[in-house]
């Protein structure tokens, strides 16, 4: 029997560590979801998520993953056989344009080599050539969890914008949210995806909608089947902080407790934090000499970093190492990337030395997976995480 001392070390991209205080908040016995403590609570919740989203819109939240969000996006807003603008810049861009098929929408799905982030000009292009507004919404993941590719949400809203159509902007920010500068009204976004696990610092088991006024308009004329899903029946309840459905009731606890904790950090600050760690990330992998899956640096995550391994060296057997030896857990590879990259999250409760203390058991399974790089990587961080 293998007998473990310590910590677990987790950095996947998600579910993230949940901080102690926050795990602290969730134990505590059920209340009635009817009643007035759960109604100040639940409308506490409900406003205290908004500045996170940067948004004045209205946010509901599901006992779901991201993925039942995505569907509720799709189908509060869209109507069968409606055209929608999708891009392959990862896995889950990709599955979220399987759950669109399945709906019986008619899917554009522009085509991508999931190294790269959505183009803005390929957007422009598409709607400016979209005389008749057949294209309904367009759907981006703005921070891919496959593979660390952000894609440029300001730059594909003026894109919008330029080509003056009138189709819906939904964003999958279930990444981004919490760790990454997320602007849901600035960028005029109509429906942002989100959930619990990543960024926010919680167990899975929640999922955000934050809605603007015309994707609320647009709910009107839908047809798409929806019941669990519907918008309606959620808003109309919450104004008195209560919920179609039971919800889950703990994790709204320990929801109240993380956003005190950015609240005591400050939202901007949180970012910077994300900003230096995962700066420091990418400069171990410089050292290393190995490559980053998203080739765009202004588009780097601050989420997560891929790391490709060399042709013919399986990232599988290095996460295997790395786990069975030092008790830390990486990413895989997902989709096209399966078995080619290993992911190192750096969201959520994280500092500096926690960071160097993973990348530490990287570096060793580096060596002990006979991976060609060169030393140093540990010492680039440190040295970039001391200066700053």
């Amino acid at each position: 029997m293998t007998v473990r001392r310590g910590r677990h070390f987790l950095h996947i991209p998600g579910p993230t560590n949940v901080p102690d205080r926050v795990l602290r908040a969730m134990d505590r016995p059920n209340i009635d979801h009817r009643g007035p403590d759960f109604a100040e609570l639940g409308l506490r919740v409900l406003a205290g998520l908004k500045p996170i989203f940067k948004t004045q819109d209205t946010v509901v939240i599901y006992p779901s993953s991201g993925t039942g969000c995505w569907e509720a996006a799709l189908v509060n807003t869209l109507s069968p056989g409606d055209k929608v603008l999708m891009f392959e810049v990862g896995q889950f861009a990709f599955l979220w344009a399987e759950v669109a098929r399945n709906f019986g929408l008619d899917v554009d799905f522009v085509a991508g080599d999931w190294r790269h982030g959505v183009d803005p000009d390929v957007v422009e292009a598409k709607l400016s050539a979209d005389t008749d507004h057949a294209i309904k919404a367009v759907c981006v993941v703005h921070n891919e969890t496959s593979n660390g590719i952000t894609s440029p949400l300001a730059r594909i809203r003026e894109a919008m914008d330029a080509a003056g159509h009138p189709a819906l902007l939904m964003v999958d920010a279930v990444s981004a949210l919490g760790s990454m500068d997320y602007r849901h009204d600035e960028w005029r976004v109509d429906v942002t995806v989100a959930s619990s696990q990543k960024g926010l610092m919680l167990p899975a088991g929640l999922g955000f909608n934050a809605i603007s006024d015309k994707a609320l308009a647009a709910a009107k004329e839908a047809r798409l089947p929806r019941a669990y899903w519907d918008w309606g029946a959620m808003i109309k309840m919450n104004a008195d902080g209560f919920f179609p459905y039971t919800p889950a009731t703990n994790l709204f606890y320990a929801l109240d407790e993380a956003l005190k904790m950015f609240d005591e950090e400050g939202l901007e600050n949180v970012f910077v934090r994300h900003s230096r760690l995962a700066e420091a990330t990418r400069r171990a992998l410089t050292a290393w000499g190995l490559e980053n899956a998203c080739l765009q640096p202004e588009l780097y995550s601050s989420a997560l970093t891929a790391v490709m391994v060399p042709d013919g060296a399986s990232a599988d057997a290095v996460r295997r190492i790395i786990l069975e030896r030092f008790d830390l857990s990486l990413g895989s590879g997902l989709g096209k990337l399966a078995d080619k990259v290993f992911r190192i999250g750096h969201l959520g409760d994280l500092n500096d030395l926690t960071l160097t203390g993973a990348l530490t058991g990287v570096e060793m399974g580096l060596s002990l997976s006979g991976i060609p790089h060169q030393a140093g990587g540990v010492d680039a961080a440190m040295r970039y995480l001391a200066e700053t």
